[in-house]
């Protein structure tokens, strides 16, 4: 017969379990920081030393959250501009909306990589800031790729393509904060800046081609 200790708990826990337990755990004020190896446990219903079958510590489980987090809202948003771009509509738009919407779902991805990058670790702040810059690389072929098509060249697309993902995820951290009723006025005003600096972006792009000329 199988020791009392053991009763209820599950035969295995996988490393997907435990990342969807210990996102479950976060929310507007919780980060990773704050989570314990004991509450991780009691939320999955596992042994605390079978955690370790799977990741060092807490902070290899938030990295490996970080990663996943990331590549699910790019997912996301890649795929909130194709359907924008499939139905002629905006693509600024669409993305935004995409983006202030994970601010409500049960995945938690947006909180994570919001709240970690203000209050996590060294090695918490550094995956996320390279995530961030995968978020700005894709951006920038699509605005390359959007900026041959609609003949409206930009000025360093790179540049442009960094000061709009940061732009966003600094309004986004400051959305979480505000109530939900506020969100589609941020979102509004979020796309109006996001218009403005490629605007800029392209009329940089003009008059230095024209200098160019002269």
């Amino acid at each position: 017969m199988p020791a009392s200790s053991a009763v209820g708990r599950p035969a295995s826990i996988t490393r997907d379990e435990i990342m969807s337990a210990a996102l479950s755990l976060l929310g507007p004020n919780r980060s990773m920081s704050s989570l314990s190896l004991r509450e991780i446990a009691r939320a999955t219903g596992m042994a605390p030393n079978s955690f370790y079958r799977h990741f060092r510590d807490i902070e290899e489980l938030s990295i490996a959250l970080i990663d996943l987090a990331a590549r699910s809202l790019q997912q996301i948003i890649r795929e909130a501009r194709e359907r924008a771009q499939q139905r002629h509509g905006s693509v600024v738009a669409s993305s935004i909306e995409a983006f202030m919407q994970q601010l409500h779902e049960d995945a938690r991805f947006l909180h994570l990589l919001l709240r970690e990058s203000h209050l996590g670790s060294a090695a918490y702040k550094q995956a996320i800031e390279q995530a961030l810059v995968q978020f700005e690389q894709e951006l920038c072929s699509d605005l390359i790729r959007l900026a041959h098509h609609n003949e409206r060249p930009l000025y360093a697309p790179d540049l442009t393509a960094r000061a709009i993902t940061r732009l966003v995820f600094a309004i986004g951290a400051s959305a979480i904060d505000r109530p939900h009723r506020e969100h589609a006025r941020i979102a509004e005003e979020l796309c109006a800046m996001v218009r403005m600096l490629l605007l800029g972006s392209q009329q940089m792009a003009h008059l230095s081609s024209a200098a160019s000329t002269v």
